[in-house]
């Protein structure tokens, strides 16, 4: 073997992670990176004690098996270290492995792992596979560093100058600055970086930028058309079937929804997301075969993943239920109980558990079930989703347990106020149950409640009484945490008494709290990063 100085050597000074389930791959690849000058390199045999290796390090590059016998596989590894931020930017990722299949080639690539390299594994083609990985990759530090920082205007600025500097990490470059664009809500600097790409050339990644352009400007025909557009062009491109998703659910296109994420779970079978998205929209249109499929088998793919939630299982037992198949339904609520240990999913888990009893005939258990989630909402009130408590009104009002169900449409009403699908909704259980006038009043009465808090705390701020303000709408958040445009209102108000008195450490927490939970609330807010742009312009005094 050659033998390379730790001076002349990429590798030197950098920390490695080899992930292989064969002790003898596992040496083999150590072996081969300490010639070629890396010193720091850790080894881990499974998932579980790759991801605790990743928790507690920070790695130059990770060399990782796809297949890892039980457990975590590869793809899921790489999955879980992107969604806890367990990894950045500079680190790369190489899988290295024996597996050809274009299922798990799709899967993974999904995830954006930075090489692959086929077994049998040659000390040249690893060498200059993982060097070239290692050098693109480094460009990317000091943009990776102000991110983490949340100086968003730092990290575009850092990537104008490194796509002078850089010509090997450019394409990564580019999607980093616009992926940054779109999170800060500069939708026409990123439209205008897309159409410079591709009047280079025509990518499919830049195509389907200008459709989130014009997703997020309200433009749904533009972005449909971008969409289907690169899925004639790419048919393998996911993210842009993802996407036309996202347009379809928008306008409430069910039918083609379902149709485009059925043609991308056969391009990609072993995606637990996609899956679990079918299941869902298969079953809000009533094609129950299809959706029984796709959550069986979203199930079976979430076992090992960070995204696993208790969506697909609890859909399930409603089919079952419907089938009248009571007993599996049961089963799986129970599965439930252990699997996810959470008040939201204990909560879902019983509503849905009291419609399968009431389903079946037992109203003895069902009124049971309904008498647990009467007390459940005293306990968690607004940390409830609204989705979420849909589940109950219906079982609650089925078995008399009006208040209750009372409690949760205000609790709905008086946080979405400005939600007419989320209050249509209301509208239509109550018809259900034979109370439609009831259901008017109960929204009528929440909605007026909101909008006069709401409206006071304006009128303060336009008064000019800014600290009366932020006090009225502060009281205002803690009854109604989940409203989002109290919470629009607070931050502005607060980045406004900032602009007058000062940068103050305490508002600008609330603000980013403010923007925290609008952000968990509606992902796609524009507002959010917005906000994070004036809140760093604010000058320090």
């Amino acid at each position: 073997m050659t033998v390379f100085s730790n001076n002349e050597s990429t590798f030197a000074g950098k920390r490695f992670l080899v992930v292989d389930d064969f002790q003898g791959m596992r040496a083999m690849l150590k072996d081969m990176l300490r010639e070629f000058g890396a010193k720091d390199i850790d080894v881990a045999s499974n998932g579980r004690e790759a991801i605790s290796c990743i928790e507690e390090n920070k790695y130059s590059a990770i060399l990782c098996d796809y297949n890892l016998g039980v457990g975590k596989n590869g793809q899921q590894i790489l999955e879980e270290a992107k969604h806890r931020d367990l990894i950045g930017l500079s680190t790369a990722w190489i899988i290295v492995t024996s597996e050809k299949t274009s299922d798990m080639v799709v899967g993974a690539a999904e995830y954006m792992p930075d090489d692959y390299i086929i077994k049998p594994v040659t000390e040249a083609t690893l060498r200059v596979r993982v060097e070239k990985v290692i050098t693109r990759k480094a460009a990317l530090h000091s943009i990776e560093k102000a991110i983490s920082a949340k100086d968003f205007d730092r990290a575009v600025s850092l990537c104008d100058e490194m796509l002078g500097m850089s010509k090997t990490a450019a394409t990564d470059i580019l999607r980093i600055k616009t992926n940054l664009l779109l999170n800060m809500g500069n939708y026409t600097q990123a439209k205008q970086v897309f159409e410079k790409i591709l009047a280079a050339r025509d990518v499919p990644w830049a195509r389907t930028g200008l459709a989130k352009v014009a997703y997020y400007a309200g433009d749904a025909a533009t972005a449909r058309r971008l969409l289907q557009d690169v899925i004639r062009e790419t048919p393998a491109y996911l993210e842009a079937h993802d996407w036309l998703v996202k347009v379809h659910e928008q306008q409430e296109e069910w039918e083609e929804a379902q149709r485009v994420l059925t043609r991308s779970t056969k391009l990609s079978p072993n995606s637990y997301v996609r899956q679990r998205s079918l299941g869902e929209i298969a079953h809000k249109r009533g094609d129950l075969g299809a959706a029984e499929n796709a959550y069986r088998k979203s199930i079976k793919l979430g076992e090992y993943s960070i995204l696993k939630t208790p969506v697909a299982h609890l859909g399930l037992a409603k089919l079952c239920s419907a089938s009248n198949n009571s007993t599996e339904a049961l089963q799986i609520l129970k599965c439930v109980g252990k699997e996810f240990d959470d008040p939201e999913t204990h909560f879902r888990a019983k509503a849905v558990e009291g419609m399968v009893y009431r389903e079946s005939g037992d109203y003895i258990n069902a009124d049971k079930a309904a008498k647990e989630i009467a007390g459940m909402v005293q306990q968690e009130q607004n940390n409830l989703p609204a989705e979420v408590m849909f589940e109950a009104i219906q079982l609650l009002l089925e078995t008399g347990n009006k208040e209750s169900a009372e409690n949760l449409v205000q609790i709905i009403v008086k946080n979405n106020h400005e939600n007419e699908r989320l209050i249509a909704r209301v509208g239509e259980v109550y018809s259900k149950a034979g109370m439609v006038d009831e259901g008017k009043n109960i929204v009528e009465s929440a909605r007026q409640e909101v909008i006069e808090a709401n409206n006071q705390g304006v009128t303060l701020a336009k008064e000019g009484k800014l600290n009366e303000a932020v006090e009225w709408l502060r009281n205002a958040r803690n009854m109604l945490p989940n409203n989002k445009r109290i919470l629009i209102n607070l931050a502005n108000v607060d980045l406004l008494s900032m602009k007058k008195s000062g940068r103050n450490e305490n508002l600008v927490h609330e603000v980013r709290e403010c923007v925290e939970k609008v952000t968990k609330l509606n992902p796609e807010e524009k507002w959010c990063g917005q906000m994070l742009n004036a809140l760093e312009a604010l000058p320090e005094w």
